[in-house]
């Protein structure tokens, strides 16, 4: 019984060039049993993983506001540089709400030169002051809710705290200088002018947060590339997001009738948080690869990869891996697989030397990592080695007699594997019929 081998392998047989096989006899009906030699040569170990191109980055534009796109200035497949203007988004309510910031700005006092009748009036002065701050920052904090990007929204909500907070220190402040006045200690003047300053101080970064929400509904290119219109195409519950080697990219809005371009038009409604436009970093293209555990401790950095696409037959693409996760991820057959990150090379077609296509993101590739290499080692064919007594095994011509020699495998290939020790280059063999033949026959 043959040896069955627990790694699903294909080896490519480099300078190995096996002599004729003789057969044992003229009539192979009769005697099937084949005898080859023992030959030195180069075997290379190959690891088989399904996998798939991946781009370098890619970034999703959102409608930070509800509105309507007012400028498309981005055409899809267009090349387009970082900070590049891609769209305008119209929001009447954050201009509103901008132009009512910019008036409490100009109304609030200058802070210096405050005229006071007294305690009485300044207690009066200080209440009213309070609760129009209060107003403005429940203003400022409504304005940034109604920032998709999370990570604006939080900026600017941390800016209305910290200028709440400083309001609360100066009006603190202004209280404390009170009760020092009706000791007869302190300077009510003063303290009028370190409220009004701080009202002032409120008004202005309430209006710079109503600026930027402005000024964020100008969609401008995070990164540079190639555009395309909308979010991630969705197909088959999958989207582009799953592709990238740096984090998730938002779904695409959807929902757009069969023949239909989901696109948003120049003119057309936009809800918060809707895609408007997808730039995608084709510069360095790269491949991700699920490799199962059995085969995966084979695989280190810097290993070379051969890649075919189902989208270009007969062209091969060089690769090389940068990095194997440590996490794993359930595989396709159910097993534990871990993800290998390559980088893919240009492609040819072997047999015309013709350059090969570019891939896009998200092709399918058959990536066949040579995680192993013997040169000038001592082989033979696979078919040669056999399982006796749970070793593994070859039957070697020696004084004319068949003998069972117990072998130690090196790099091992579907077609040829290494011999370490226990068969010499030139030996003779058996590659086929092994089952056919008994310790001390003679063989022709």
């Amino acid at each position: 019984m043959y040896r069955a081998r627990s790694r699903a392998v294909i080896i490519a047989a480099g300078v190995l060039v096996l002599l004729p096989l003789t057969a044992a006899s003229c009539d192979d009906q009769e005697n099937p049993v084949r005898l080859g030699n023992a030959e030195v040569g180069t075997v290379d170990e190959i690891v088989e993983a399904p996998g798939a191109v991946t781009a370098r980055t890619a970034a999703t534009l959102t409608a930070p506001a509800a509105g309507t796109l007012r400028e498309l200035y981005a055409e899809p497949g267009q090349q387009v540089r970082k900070g590049d203007v891609l769209a305008v988004i119209d929001s009447p309510e954050l201009t509103r709400r901008r132009d009512a910031a910019r008036d409490a700005v100009e109304k609030a006092p200058s802070g210096s030169g405050v005229s006071v009748g007294g305690t009485a009036e300044f207690t009066a002065v200080r209440h009213r002051t309070d609760k129009q701050a209060a107003d403005a920052f429940e203003q400022a904090r409504a304005a940034a809710k109604k920032i998709a990007d999370p990570q604006v929204r939080k900026a600017l909500t941390d800016q209305v705290d910290a200028a709440e907070r400083n309001y609360e220190t100066a009006s603190d402040a202004s209280a404390a200088a009170l009760r020092s006045v009706q000791r007869g200690v302190n300077s009510l003047s003063r303290a009028m002018g370190t409220l009004s300053a701080a009202q002032r101080l409120q008004a202005e970064q309430a209006y710079e947060l109503a600026d930027a929400a402005v000024e964020a509904l100008t969609l401008k290119a995070p990164v540079a590339g190639v555009v395309q219109l909308g979010g991630p195409a969705q197909s088959g519950g999958s989207s582009l997001a799953g592709l990238l080697e740096g984090g998730q990219v938002p779904t695409g809005s959807g929902g757009a009738a069969p023949g239909v371009d989901a696109a948003v038009p120049e003119g057309g409604y936009v809800a918060a948080g809707t895609p408007v436009v997808t730039v995608v970093d084709t510069a360095r293209l790269g491949l991700s690869a699920e490799v199962d555990e059995t085969d995966v401790l084979l695989v280190e950095a810097g290993v070379a990869a051969d890649i075919e696409l189902d989208a270009a037959p007969g062209a091969l693409y060089p690769a090389t891996v940068k990095a194997v996760d440590l996490l794993p991820t359930t595989s396709a057959r159910g097993g534990v697989s871990y993800k290998v990150r390559l980088e893919l090379g240009e492609g040819s077609y072997p047999d015309s030397g013709e350059a090969a296509p570019n891939p896009r993101p998200g092709m399918s590739a058959v990536i066949r990592l040579k995680v192993r290499q013997a040169t000038s080692a001592v082989t033979v064919p696979a078919s040669a080695v056999v399982s006796t007594d749970g070793r593994d095994t070859v039957w070697a011509v020696r004084d004319g007699r068949y003998t069972a020699v117990p072998v130690r495998l090196g790099v091992q290939g579907e077609d040829t594997v290494q011999i370490v020790s226990g068969v010499g280059a030139g030996e003779r063999v058996v590659v086929a019929g092994a089952d056919q033949v008994a310790a001390g026959d003679e063989a022709p």
